[in-house]
């Protein structure tokens, strides 16, 4: 297996410029350094219907929620909702760094997306990532007839730390018996194990160049959850969830030059065996992050067109 083109051009640019591995950072630079590369390699973003800018309650404090309506959508009345949840390890990350993925889901599969600000590591430790996603899509369902949304034909997703969220508010969904019942989630290279005890680790590390690493997800991982006997509990590792019978469908899409591949397909695998219907796309000369990062990596649209084709059928 091979970088593609692209992805090799992506790390070569980033060894140029010298950017020092995330995991050397103190929190706070690092979320600097992560916010700067975004607004060099996130694309020109395209028009939507509308944005705007809304908070939801929570139990930790009002959380930041901006609520998109693709392009085209003004005539169609109310639309099927999506609930997106950006990636960063829990650590970096907000509603700017994923507004270009956010918008081309929206115009892509003619929904609404709203997209979550929940609270993040080391200020806020888990559970308040989770505490504030799925109180954020209760109050998308509880707001549906004022945001012109079908509370009835919801998904939720989300990239890297977004996905582990998406899965882990489809558990709690499904635990909660109703009334909300989820039509999809969307799992972008999700982390579903944060104990990292599984055996999919040890092939990336630090000196491999690429984006993360197997270092860098336990760098993500201290700040996230630093009590480690936390870290086994399904809210933070959803492959640890004792039984993933009745979950909605789910689409996994991985890239193949990322330490969280594997993990992916072992959830993947398993909601298979639980009866759940499973699409699985896998990007093999991709890196982790490829999907937020389309200017440079334009895969990201192939991507964007499976997560919509998804929806499409499931919403």
């Amino acid at each position: 297996m091979q970088l593609d083109p692209e992805s090799q051009a992506f790390l070569d640019l980033i060894k140029k410029l010298g950017r020092p591995p995330i995991d050397s950072l103190p929190p706070l630079q690092a979320k600097e350094v992560f916010r700067r590369g975004r607004m060099v390699t996130q694309p020109d973003l395209p028009q939507v219907d509308r944005v705007k800018e809304h908070e939801a309650p929570g139990p930790h404090g009002p959380i930041p929620v901006r609520v998109y309506r693709g392009a085209a959508t003004a005539d169609l009345g109310v639309l099927p909702v999506h609930v997106y949840y950006h990636g960063g390890g829990w650590v970096l990350g907000d509603l700017d760094s994923h507004d270009w993925v956010c918008r081309k889901i929206a115009n892509a599969a003619q929904c609404a997306v709203v997209s979550v600000d929940y609270r993040m590591a080391p200020e806020h430790i888990f559970p308040a990532a989770f505490d504030d996603s799925l109180a954020a899509l209760h109050w998308v369902v509880e707001n549906a007839a004022k945001l012109k949304v079908d509370a009835g034909r919801m998904s939720v997703g989300g990239d890297s730390a977004g996905g582990n969220l998406a899965a882990a508010v489809a558990i709690a969904l499904r635990d909660a018996g109703g009334p909300v019942k989820l039509k999809a989630q969307i799992l972008v290279y999700p982390a579903v194990d944060l104990s990292m005890s599984g055996d999919y680790y040890g092939r990336f590390t630090r000196n491999s160049g690429l984006v993360l690493t197997d270092e860098t997800m336990r760098w993500f991982i201290d700040l996230y959850i630093p009590k480690a006997e936390q870290r086994k509990d399904w809210r933070a590792s959803p492959l640890m969830a004792s039984n993933l019978k009745g979950l909605p469908p789910a689409l996994v899409l991985l890239a193949g030059f990322d330490p969280l591949c594997a993990e992916g397909e072992l959830y993947a695998s398993r909601l298979k065996a639980a009866g759940v219907d499973v699409r699985m796309s896998t990007y093999p000369g991709q890196i982790h992050g490829f999907l937020s990062n389309g200017k440079m990596l334009p895969k990201a649209n192939n991507a964007i067109d499976d997560i919509a084709a998804a929806m499409k059928q499931w919403l």
